[in-house]
């Protein structure tokens, strides 16, 4: 696991009961993970957003930000969030109708109880990362 450099989200990380902690280290390192496999990405910002771990491409400009955290509604679920005014979530629910829970425009919906789905979040990461990525012209 990469270290925490910004003391403020080390905090938050913190806080969380161990179980969810856990779970949410291994989605933060895929985070990270994808950005570093992506090309033209560059370096992620970790930073809080409504007081939540949330990952950003400065530097690219090339993504839209990810956030990160508990279901406040319900303490075994946790979420990989996404902003609501993209079309991320929609186009998550047609390459993955079942694979994956969703709530609203917005949000990727985990149990703490299950297995994370790698593969799919992975594309979903990626996606995210890249989604004002320009498109190379014809």
């Amino acid at each position: 696991m990469q270290q925490i450099l910004n003391a403020g989200v080390a905090q938050v990380f913190a806080s969380y009961p161990p179980d969810l902690r856990r779970k949410l280290m291994v989605l933060r390192q895929l985070i990270l993970e994808t950005a570093a496999d992506t090309p033209g990405v560059g370096p992620i910002e970790e930073t809080l957003k409504w007081g939540e771990p949330a990952y950003l491409t400065p530097h690219s400009k090339s993504g839209s930000t990810l956030r990160l955290g508990p279901v406040k509604s319900s303490p075994s679920r946790y979420a990989l969030y996404f902003n609501c005014n993209t079309t991320l979530v929609d186009t998550f629910r047609t390459v993955f109708p079942h694979e994956l829970r969703y709530e609203g425009n917005r949000a990727i919906v985990l149990e703490v109880a299950d297995a994370l789905p790698h593969d799919a979040l992975a594309f979903c990461i990626q996606a995210a990362l890249t989604y004002h990525r320009k498109k190379p012209l014809r």
